[in-house]
């Protein structure tokens, strides 16, 4: 639901609404809108539902909504113009929160993720919101992306594949990617990096990343200290990415001032963070010096 304005930005904040409903459910309560009902239904078209549980085990915690994708969703909708009409890669996007704020500004957005119960849960969430990505000629694509696989799967009897069309595409026209709270175990934050080192080497165009992540603080027997070793390791995989020198990419990394707008309600605690990352073609680098 709306809620007062934000001072600065202009627009409302929005709720997110957890629904635990079946789809059909859904589609039964939205069929017949009557007059009386009209600014009731007019204040829905604002609201952004998503299915999702409140615990699980490590294996699902793709099926939760963390504070790293509501942070996330804020510096979107901070900056719509700098995702207009682009084409973006929603890494590891678990419920589908940031892919559905990302498709009110961007063309094309491919949510991507494993497992085909996480993926057909994310396939909701997009159909439950569609009103608000159709408005704004966005479109989200769910697809499975295993960052512990070179390549994409393009078989056409399997859910979620990719055709090769949209396989041109990403690698084509992706200018941004993006990831929230997905840096939570060691070898999975090494499988990310590979994945967006692999992704990024093989454009022929710069692209541009966005990470958010919330410190999660846990005493640990091997420092005898509170300490988040997860976060150590992050930051150690983006200086390892910065300092690369391989001649095809170049990795620039810069942190985020979180003094955007907060447009999502949740409490925007100082352990969240977010993280830009450039990746320049030096191919493409060297191609446009010689044109000029």
């Amino acid at each position: 639901p709306r809620k007062n304005s934000v001072d600065d930005g202009g627009r409302d904040l929005v709720c997110p609404i957890i629904l635990q409903q079946s789809v059909p459910d859904l589609e039964q309560d939205e069929e017949i809108v009557d007059d009386d009902d009209e600014e009731e239904h007019d204040c829905s078209k604002d609201i952004i539902r998503i299915e999702h549980t409140m615990a699980t085990p490590l294996e699902d915690v793709g099926k939760q909504v963390w504070r790293g994708a509501l942070l996330l969703a804020d510096f979107i909708l901070s900056n719509p113009d700098t995702f207009r009409g682009a084409t973006v890669l929603d890494l590891g996007a678990g419920t589908g929160l940031t892919s559905i704020v990302m498709a009110t500004t961007a063309k094309t957005v491919y949510c991507t993720d494993v497992g085909d119960d996480l993926l057909r849960l994310c396939s909701r969430n997009v159909v439950l919101n569609k009103h608000i990505m159709e408005s704004a000629g966005g479109e989200v694509k769910v697809k499975q992306l295993n960052w512990l696989q070179h390549s994409l799967c393009t078989d056409a009897d399997m859910e979620f594949s990719w055709t090769e069309e949209e396989v041109a595409d990403l690698y084509d026209n992706t200018s941004f990617i993006i990831a929230a709270d997905v840096c939570y175990d060691d070898d999975l934050t090494d499988s990310l990096f590979r994945t967006l080192y692999r992704l990024c080497s093989s454009f022929n165009h710069t692209c541009t990343v966005f990470i958010s992540l919330e410190k999660r603080m846990n005493f640990s027997l091997r420092h005898m200290d509170v300490c988040c070793e997860a976060y150590s390791h992050f930051k150690h995989c983006l200086s390892q990415l910065q300092d690369l020198e391989d001649g095809r990419c170049r990795f620039t990394v810069e942190h985020v001032p979180l003094n955007f707008s907060q447009f999502l309600l949740y409490e925007r605690i100082e352990l969240l963070e977010l993280w830009k990352v450039t990746a320049s073609s030096l191919a493409f680098e060297q191609i446009q010096s010689d044109s000029n």
